[in-house]
């Protein structure tokens, strides 16, 4: 089977030019993969009228080709590729708004894990109340969350105690249509003590999640170490070397949030930055994700130059917890791969990556006082196709044989007009809300149409996920309002 989509204008994002327009461009997609993209011609309406009922077509009635000489509509829209974040949580989107207006670890005992004390100690009642488990009522509505915002595929960090629950995320995302790297969580010292791991707890649940990725189409697993100050070398090592026999990334918090980092200088690791830390131990290499590096030591560009390591940024976050920002234009002036995405929606509130990658660049430019640097393209490429090679994914463009994921953008919200050929990108980092998203393919399979996010691959409706949402806030509120206070995590522990 085909699916086609058609609109005013068509970003590919793809070699050899990158930054190509097309003005009345399309999108033909064979299976998972993308068979054609580009400008819409005679000949194009000629093939694709040729295939007959194999040919679905987005923004028709029941999809069918239009008769007569074009079978596909030209929307007012832009096509481009589906948005791949680098870096998240999809455990936190049912606590957004709790634990405000407080530093990361302040931020962590009194937001994330009391959520998870809270569905490990009422799972039982609220699984029968949900039809499965909390946790993954919990995915769903992040990979829902996602779907929205025209995010197509994640490397998602599974944290503190969900490395626990690495099957129902990766159910999730197999019933959601998006592609997942989970990282799996790890932490041995400077943590809640009951989920501190020793090198063959961590080593084991990579060792039982790798064993099962045959029988997931879209979910594969690396490790993910949650922390700078929680792993120490008993941990980082093995792992690392993990993630060299498999032939897999390695996924990791660094220098986050200034208390910390200050913290793990003084005392973790005396007169080491992170990144020095984990350069000694090893596990620096082209293979390596570092999440955030906002605090970075005199040494540390070079040294992650030098080793090839890339970096993922997260602005709504490293804003709203008072982190800093990390100095992006000079990472990527050094060489370092950069890419932009949205954090956990804990921190950031929300996955609308066209406004983390809006506020990436507002930043730069306001503290460099440079309005020439991080300009809409060069932002627009950091959550696209930048994360996809990061992340080793053959997505983040529109090209023949990539994977067909893509996003079709509705120009005619007030906000949008007007949008022409020159402007269109532009239009997109400065002027979009993020929610003008019409329709979202995820692997050819269309997963939001008309500007709502369609049933699950098993049938179950958004409705129904945003419904378990609602019942689960409710019930964590109403725990937390008599729970003993958390405090485990990090310098203040």
């Amino acid at each position: 089977m085909f699916l086609a989509a058609r609109a005013d204008f068509l970003l590919p994002l793809a070699d050899p030019d990158p930054h190509v327009r097309i003005r009345d461009g399309y999108v033909l997609a064979e299976g998972d993969r993308i068979r054609e993209a580009g400008p819409w011609t005679p000949a194009v309406a000629e093939r694709l009228r040729g295939l007959g009922d194999r040919l679905a077509v987005i923004g028709t009635p029941d999809r069918r080709p239009l008769p007569g000489p074009d079978p596909v509509p030209r929307r007012h829209a832009v096509l481009l590729p589906g948005f791949v974040k680098a870096h998240g949580h999809d455990h936190e989107q049912l606590i957004i708004g709790v634990a405000k207006d407080e530093p990361l670890t302040d931020w962590l005992d009194h937001a994330v894990n009391p959520f998870s004390a809270f569905m490990r100690q009422e799972g039982a009642r609220l699984a029968a109340d949900l039809g499965c488990t909390p946790q993954h009522a919990a995915y769903r509505l992040a990979r829902l969350c996602d779907v929205h915002y025209g995010i197509t595929a994640s490397m998602i960090q599974a944290c503190n105690y969900n490395k626990f629950h690495v099957e129902d995320l990766a159910r999730a995302n197999e019933n959601a249509g998006t592609s997942m790297i989970i990282a799996i969580g790890s932490q041995d010292r400077h943590y809640v003590a009951e989920i501190l791991d020793r090198p063959k707890d961590a080593l084991g649940r990579l060792d039982r999640a790798w064993a099962r990725r045959d029988a997931w189409a879209a979910t594969t697993v690396c490790p993910g170490p949650d922390q700078d100050f929680s792993n120490s070398r008993a941990l980082l090592v093995p792992l690392k070397a993990w993630a060299r026999e498999h032939g897999t990334l390695f996924h990791v918090h660094s220098s986050e949030e200034p208390r910390t980092t200050a913290w793990f200088r003084a005392e973790i690791e005396p007169g080491r930055t992170p990144v020095e830390y984990f350069d000694e131990i090893g596990v620096l290499d082209e293979r390596t994700v570092l999440a955030h590096q906002v605090n970075c030591g005199p040494r540390d560009l070079e040294i992650l130059a030098r080793r090839g390591v890339r970096i993922v940024h997260n602005p709504l976050a490293n804003t709203i917890l008072g982190s800093g920002m990390p100095p992006v234009v000079e990472m990527l002036a050094a060489g370092i791969p950069v890419a932009i995405s949205t954090d956990g929606s804990g921190s950031a509130d929300n996955q609308n990556i066209l406004a983390a990658a809006r506020l990436a660049s507002q930043y730069q430019k306001a503290r460099l006082q440079d309005a020439s640097v991080l300009p809409a393209w060069q932002v627009l490429e950091m959550i696209t196709r930048v994360p996809a090679r990061i992340l080793g994914m053959d997505a983040g463009a529109l090209a023949p044989g990539l994977r067909a994921d893509f996003v079709l953008v509705d120009l005619s919200a007030p906000n949008l007009v007007p949008t022409r050929l020159d402007n269109v990108v532009e239009n997109l980092i400065w002027a979009a809300n993020g929610d003008e998203i019409d329709a979202v393919v995820a692997r050819g399979r269309l997963l939001k149409e008309g500007g709502r996010v369609l049933p699950l691959e098993d049938g179950t409706a958004p409705e129904r996920i945003l419904a378990a949402a609602e019942r689960l806030s409710e019930g964590f509120a109403a725990w937390r309002a008599t729970a003993a206070e958390m405090r485990g995590t990090g310098a203040h522990r």
